[in-house]
């Protein structure tokens, strides 16, 4: 029967109300009148009976039509199709011996149908309402709303609302308010780009959107407010990548009267609390801390994942004298051992020596550990000397690959501790159904910007300065250390934060640091500066991106799988086909002319 002709069937709900949802019922629901709605998701004809697996965002419920119950009912379910919009009323009975479907709660009953109504019907949908798909991500995007009823997907939705009331629970319980802060703001370009809005009043002056609420949370704590989050949208206009969209979502907190301790006890509350909610997970507190330097030494990563070893190991001291050139020539040298590992193949390590040049790496050197020699193009550079400090250090055995990797310290970090996650997950080190929090403190206040030729602020330019670095913030800035602290779980950084600067002399002084002039600062940042003039309280806070959390929690490994409409990695909102071109009279109001971009000459 055609779509056409089933539309003609369509009715209204007409008074009539659901029982129970698709997830419900079970046995102890036997001989019961039940009133079920939503969407037909498979329909199967079996010696003369319907069956309707009927889906709503609880579950599935089976629905049987048979001309025995009601003939009447069972005729006209001849119309039903994939996705048709229905109520049903009929009485659950057990299924037969045998046809029980144990991964349903709802395997061991059926609903026999006596009476029903087409609610709506639908096109034949581009993909499968089914779990696993094997189509673009593109495809998914552009008809979202099919691919929120994939039960997938409709569970990364329900998972993210439990965590946002588990945070709320705690906070709420904590004396926090939750207030909203303007979406509409002042650009303050310290980080990423800012997405700008024009103003149609003033016109040549723009707002931005908020890249974080970081200024207007400040000034909440100097009007008292003492206690404040918000779950919040935020906005920044750069690149894209899995775990990063232009606009997304923050847990943001603020507290005045607090020190580091007051912030880490708080999160840690509501991370426990949150875990259990949505995972019946019970989370260890407190969090163990690392500082930013011993993060580096070990892990070569401000953010490692401590489920597992392969720490990195300093052997400069034993082969900087190495007759290997890049050794006898480089600030540092590190190694990481892979137990096992000799077992890769030459193209493998082939593989990661491209793999580690995209760290700023020239090469990777590596040593297999075999039975009676060492397997390395190195080796024949390297004395007995060096050979046994390595074997000692690296405590050594049969089976072991050694990489190394040498040159300026950041590079050999970032190059070894990306290989570490990588070899990690080679070998199957990294444990699963795991979850380690760590605490990363004592950061670099400020770090040298080349490109620019200034100091940059690590985290923003309102961070505090440790205790008695204040006085080297003007005259030896690259010595200063943050009171900042990062929260990272499983090898990301899921929040960041820190103690601020509520003393406008120290204010000053460190827009001056980062060579913003007096001029300039009062421009930016001038209703920040003299708001501190008025009395502001000792405060800090933290910031944590609620789409990267709930990605952990769901196990997936891109953030476009827990949000509801999501933008891709071009930027782009498949759904709705936006950004799009608007009226040239909606510019014209706005003071706005598109300048066509120049074609280039052949």
């Amino acid at each position: 029967m055609s779509r056409d002709h089933a539309s003609n069937l369509i009715q209204s709900l007409d008074g009539w109300k659901r029982t129970h949802h698709c997830n419900d019922l079970n046995l102890d629901n036997i001989n019961e009148q039940v009133c079920l709605m939503g969407w037909a998701q498979y329909r199967r004809d079996h010696g003369g009976l319907i069956f309707i697996d009927l889906r709503d965002l609880q579950g599935l419920t089976q629905v049987v039509f048979s001309p025995e119950y009601n003939e009447k009912a069972h005729s006209e379910a001849h119309v039903l199709r994939s996705e048709y919009v229905l109520a049903i009323k009929g009485t659950v009975r057990r299924r037969p011996e045998g046809m029980e479907n144990s991964k349903l709660y709802t395997g061991n009953i059926e609903v026999v149908v006596s009476e029903w109504k087409l609610l709506n019907t639908a096109n034949t949908p581009p993909f499968m309402i089914e779990n696993k798909l094997d189509i673009s991500e593109n495809l998914r995007l552009q008809y979202r709303y099919i691919d929120l009823r994939r039960d997938i997907m409709n569970r990364n939705i329900i998972l993210r609302h439990k965590a946002v009331q588990a945070v709320r629970n705690v906070l709420n319980n904590h004396d926090f308010l939750e207030i909203e802060t303007p979406v509409l703001t002042k650009s303050t370009p310290e980080g990423a780009r800012d997405f700008l809005v024009p103003s149609r009043i003033h016109q040549g002056d723009f707002f931005a959107l908020p890249q974080s609420p970081q200024l207007f949370k400040q000034l909440l704590m100097y009007g008292g407010m003492e206690r404040y989050y918000q779950i919040v949208k935020c906005f920044r206009d750069e690149d894209l990548r899995a775990d990063r969209q232009p606009e997304f979502t923050q847990i943001d907190m603020e507290l005045a009267f607090a020190e580091e301790d007051d912030v880490m006890a708080i999160t840690e509350k509501m991370m426990s609390n949150l875990f259990y909610e949505t995972l019946g997970v019970e989370i260890q507190t407190p969090f163990p801390k690392l500082s930013y330097d011993q993060a580096i030494k070990y892990y070569g990563l401000d953010r490692p994942d401590t489920r597992f070893g392969l720490e990195l190991t300093d052997v400069t001291d034993i082969v900087e004298n190495s007759n290997f050139k890049l050794f006898s020539e480089s600030e540092l040298i590190k190694a990481i051992k892979i137990p096992g590992g000799s077992a890769l193949t030459r193209k493998e390590i082939d593989e990661l020596t491209e793999y580690v040049k995209t760290f700023g790496a020239t090469g990777l050197a590596w040593i297999k550990v075999k039975e009676s020699e060492w397997q390395s193009p190195i080796s024949k550079f390297m004395s007995e000397e060096e050979k046994t400090g390595l074997e000692q250090r690296l405590e050594l055995k049969e089976g072991d690959i050694v990489f190394f990797q040498a040159g300026k310290p950041d590079m050999v970090n970032e190059s070894l501790g990306n290989l570490r996650i990588r070899m990690g997950k080679r070998f199957d080190f990294i444990p699963k159904n795991r979850y380690n929090f760590l605490w990363i403190t004592d950061f670099p206040l400020m770090e040298w910007a080349p490109e620019d030729k200034r100091w940059v602020a690590c985290h923003h330019p309102f961070t505090a300065p440790q205790e008695g670095d204040e006085d080297v913030l003007l005259h030896e800035p690259q010595k200063a250390t943050a009171r900042a602290y990062d929260l990272v779980l499983n090898g990301s950084e899921i929040g960041g934060g820190s103690i601020r600067i509520h003393k406008p002399e120290l204010q000053m002084n460190m827009f001056k640091a980062l060579g913003i002039s007096a001029e300039e600062a009062k421009s930016k940042f001038g209703f920040l500066i003299e708001a501190l003039e008025y009395g502001a309280p000792p405060h800090g806070g933290i910031a944590f991106g609620l789409d990267r959390i709930i990605m952990i929690l769901a196990g997936t490994n891109s953030i476009r799988d827990v949000i509801p409409f999501p933008k891709t990695q071009k930027g782009t909102c498949l759904a709705t086909n936006a950004p799009a071109k608007v009226k040239t009279e909606q510019l014209q109001e706005l003071g706005i002319k598109i300048r066509e971009k120049q074609k280039e000459n052949k």
